[in-house]
């Protein structure tokens, strides 16, 4: 797009399906090769990705050309298709409905960064629901819990 210029930071996030730890160490540098794969094919600069067993977060430079919702669909049906077509699993792999979407200035960024590769030493502390809840409310989001994603607790 000539004479459009942009500067968006978004962290994505999304969930396993009923929230199960699918995704092992063993396979995590191959899945995060692969999502790096659709975003950069879809134009959009990776700047971070880390899964854990039940959940991605990743950081991607946006253009203006491809909506947030549109990547997300596309990373999650990719990434699951991959994910069942390498037969890692003996269950059909699936995420679940939705994602977080969350933008950043260029200022935050390297303490984004930071928080999605230290992913592991972070749950240590603190689950995946009270981080997620966090979010929500420190970026001041309104939101219904029914509509969130499944939690184990």
């Amino acid at each position: 797009m000539p004479n459009t210029y942009s500067q968006i930071y978004i962290q994505i996030v999304f969930v396993v399906k009923r929230r199960q730890n699918l995704i092992s160490k063993q396979h995590r540098e191959e899945l995060h090769k692969f999502i790096t794969g659709i975003v950069t094919n879809r134009g959009q600069k990776m700047l971070a990705v880390f899964a854990m067993p039940d959940h991605v977060h990743l950081l991607v430079g946006l253009q203006p050309n491809v909506s947030v919702s549109d990547l997300a669909r596309d990373i999650k049906a990719g990434s699951s298709k991959f994910i069942n077509d390498s037969n890692w699993i003996n269950v059909k792999f699936n995420w679940q409905e939705g994602f977080g979407a969350f933008s950043y200035a260029k200022s935050q960024i390297d303490n984004v960064i930071k928080y999605i590769l230290n992913q592991e030493e972070h749950h240590r502390k603190k689950t995946f629901k009270k981080e997620y809840l966090q979010y929500l409310q420190k970026l001041e989001i309104e939101y219904d819990e029914r509509y969130l994603f499944e939690w184990i607790e």
